[in-house]
């Protein structure tokens, strides 16, 4: 909402139930003017209006509180921004956060974003890649407990991950030769063995293999001297093992304007850095800052200068 009051530097459309962001721009005393979408993707934008798509709410809304009733809604505005980018009507997508918990509190699996897009787009492999900072992290695994982290890093995955990452970088990221700095899953990167086996049985022979068929691959790096700004100056993108291992020291760097992109897509997808700030819901005081970000590298990765 608060994006629709400056001036346009790309044609957005907004899937959302219409009669929400007319009573939201209501409530925060903001002009604003729906349109419906007419399905064009060429066709001019109108400037201070949004186009929209109606997507009906199950229950009403009330800024910052959550509602189950309403998690079928929120899945259908990203099956109906997804299936548009698989059929041409847009270029790309663009996401907000969402609140996993409530989804599936109303009974839906789903852990996220990512896992949802790879379902619905029949990818065979996905990795989610943050931008900021003047950093690109990427991740081995995405939205998972602790508990479960190293089961799940096996040399299958690990390959496919770095493939994408490899790929997309070269054919979106315009890189022809990316460096890739990979993370070591244990403290240390396991010391020869003594604090874990991960890095010798799994990690470092796939690095051997992929880098023997030319990928510039360095590691397996303990974390926590991987993210100097002395060494991160020889890399174009790190791989992180977790969630927490990377993401951290992105956000630090460039919270409130970096921008998650999922890799291995058939479309072009990008989101925010940030969650739901429920406690910042209706009263204007968000910072829009991240997705703007998300917006202008979607619109350069869908002309080909990201």
């Amino acid at each position: 909402m608060l994006l629709a009051q400056e001036p346009p530097t790309e044609r957005l459309v907004v899937i959302a139930n219409a009669g929400l962001l007319a009573q939201r721009a209501q409530q925060l005393g903001l002009a604003w003017r729906g349109l419906a979408f007419g399905g064009q993707r060429d066709a001019a934008f109108t400037p201070g209006a949004m186009e929209v798509i109606d997507v009906p709410l199950a229950a009403a809304v009330t800024a910052g509180r959550l509602d189950r009733a309403n998690s079928g809604y929120v899945l259908q505005t990203l099956e109906a921004a997804a299936d548009g980018c698989m059929g041409g009507r847009f270029a790309a997508m663009v996401t907000a956060p969402v609140h996993k918990g409530v989804i599936n509190d109303a009974g839906i699996a789903f852990t996220g974003h990512t896992e949802f897009l790879e379902a619905r787009t029949h990818a065979p492999h996905v990795v989610m890649m943050l931008v900021g900072g003047g950093l690109r992290v990427a991740l081995a695994t995405t939205h998972l407990a602790v508990k479960d982290i190293a089961r799940q890093i096996t040399a299958e995955s690990l390959e496919q991950t770095l493939r994408v990452l490899h790929r997309d970088l070269t054919t979106r990221f315009g890189l022809a030769q990316p460096r890739i700095a990979i993370a070591g899953l244990n403290p240390h990167a396991g010391e020869s063995g003594h604090l874990g086996r991960e890095e010798i049985d799994v990690i470092i022979p796939v690095i051997e293999r992929l880098r023997a068929q030319g990928m510039q691959l360095t590691g397996p790096l303990p974390a926590d001297t991987l993210f100097n700004p002395e060494r991160l100056r020889n890399f174009d993108c790190v791989l992180a093992m977790y969630h927490d291992q990377g993401l951290p020291v992105l956000k630090y760097a460039s919270f409130g304007s970096g921008v998650n992109v999922t890799l291995g897509l058939p479309i072009i997808r990008t989101s925010v850095d940030h969650g739901t700030a429920l406690d910042l819901a209706g009263t204007g005081k968000i910072d829009v800052g991240s997705l703007r970000a998300a917006i202008a590298l979607a619109a350069a990765l869908a002309r080909g200068k990201a």
